[in-house]
């Protein structure tokens, strides 16, 4: 017995005992193990900016009515299922091959580690070709979710198919390979350390071209012309989402350093962005709290999010007490401008462009302040912003690609969705909308009892 016990004690000291004898017998593996840590890194990040899917798919079935919730939720899966194969036939080289200043031409139909060859943007980090694809799909695919909230409750299912591919194949890669992929704004020097301008300001100038397109929600405005509220019809699922979203951003912004050593400086990149988030939920809910009198759960969740958005381009460049003040000018911003748009006649259900856009053009800038010269050393991108003795360059680099993104964006998505309009059209009918696209669109309800289509024992009336 005791030789059991001193052989397993033995056993359980070498687990410890291996990593130190390892990198000491042999200097090859030192570097064998750091690519291993940082494939594992990035692949565990990719699985938590996937997650955030569930957290889009919870926020926005329950901001909108019941009649339409299933057909939110479901549509998410859709919206990734056509993110991974338009990404991977095309978008993946359009974004990150090999190409010219404004988009890549190599690596189409993604091979696997063998393309290694063909995306030479992504290679710096060792990490497996096949790993940087997931993870680069992911913010993909959360651009995608963002375009497509412009469309809710009114928009046929055939406009998510048609739309989603072109936007991840022309839309989506060209931003991506100009920020991230050697491009024009790359060589500027850009700061987008995961993608305020590059996945959020992109995704939600579609869904603001969307929602311009299609025009308001049946019911939502008066002869009078002010609008009606038209609340969603699950708090608690939004809340869910929310924080869902929240937990997986700590791998969105952490992820994008594509290294777990580097001194921990992931946690750095966690901190800052935990800390814009808390900012901007308590800023947008002291707000609405003074403007309406009452204490608005929707607004608070639509600041933190708004907070997460603008911080996410920043979170490697600002010190935690500019954090906080992103967050908060997040948090207002995102507040008063979807009170602004919604009188302007622009419906948009879940505030596509006010949390992702408005803050997403924040975030963009916000480097230009309140970058440090050592921040910006550490991540090689840039330089100082204002306050700390910069100037105005790295402010105007920044605010040059911000109207890039926006611009481009805008063009390219009337031209697409104005074609799609006249073409298929892109709205349900009268009849389908009051109905709901749940049963419209997918024959059955997100909630069939409520909804009445089920007596009470069950069967169909």
């Amino acid at each position: 017995m005791k030789k059991k016990w001193l052989l397993a004690l033995l056993t359980f000291g070498s687990l410890f005992a291996l990593p130190v004898s390892a990198f000491a017998a042999d200097e090859v593996t030192a570097p064998a193990v750091r690519i291993g840590l940082d494939s594992l890194f990035v692949f565990m990040a990719f699985v938590l900016v996937f997650f955030m899917q569930a957290g889009f798919a919870l926020l926005e079935a329950g901001s909108v009515r019941m009649k339409n919730a299933g057909h939110v939720a479901g549509k998410t899966v859709l919206t990734v299922g056509i993110a991974v194969i338009a990404f991977w036939a095309l978008g993946f080289g359009f974004g990150f091959g090999n190409g010219n200043g404004f988009f890549g031409y190599t690596g189409f139909f993604f091979g696997g580690n063998a393309d290694t060859g063909s995306f030479d943007a992504l290679t710096a980090s060792g990490v497996p070709m096949v790993i940087m694809f997931l993870f680069q799909f992911s913010f993909a695919a959360v651009s995608l979710a963002i375009a497509c909230g412009g469309l809710a409750e009114r928009a046929k299912l055939s406009v998510y198919i048609v739309f989603g591919v072109l936007f991840m194949i022309i839309i989506y890669p060209i931003i991506a390979h100009w920020v991230w992929g050697g491009g024009w704004l790359a060589k500027m020097g850009m700061q987008d350390y995961a993608g305020s301008a590059v996945v959020h300001l992109t995704g939600a100038t579609a869904a603001l071209v969307a929602t311009f397109l299609l025009k308001p929600r049946l019911g939502k405005y008066g002869k009078d012309g002010k609008p009606n509220s038209i609340p969603g019809h699950n708090q608690v699922l939004s809340v869910l989402g929310v924080i869902i979203l929240w937990f997986g951003w700590f791998g969105f912004n952490p992820g994008s350093g594509l290294t777990a050593l580097n001194d921990g400086f992931f946690g750095y990149v966690a901190m800052t962005t935990n800390l814009a988030a808390a900012a901007g939920g308590v800023a947008a809910l002291l707000v609405s709290w003074a403007v309406f009198g009452k204490a608005d759960i929707p607004s608070m969740l639509n600041g933190v999010l708004a907070a997460l958005v603008a911080i996410t381009g920043s979170c490697a460049f600002v010190e935690p007490w500019a954090a906080v003040v992103i967050g908060v000018v997040a948090g207002v911003l995102t507040f008063f401008t979807a009170q602004w748009f919604e009188k302007a006649g622009l419906d948009d259900p879940v505030y596509a462009f006010s949390v992702h856009g408005i803050a997403g053009m924040w975030g963009a800038l916000s480097t230009g302040f309140f970058a440090t010269k050592e921040l910006a050393d550490t991540v090689a991108v840039g330089g100082p912003g204002l306050i700390y003795g910069g100037g105005f360059k790295q402010l105007g680099i920044q605010a040059l690609g911000m109207v890039g993104v926006f611009a481009f964006v805008l063009v390219l998505s009337f031209i697409i969705l104005g074609i799609m309009k006249a073409v298929m059209g892109i709205r349900v009918t009268e009849e389908e909308e009051t109905m709901g696209l749940d049963i419209s669109e997918h024959g059955t309800y997100g909630y069939p009892e409520q909804m009445g289509l089920l007596n009470n024992s069950g069967k169909d009336k």
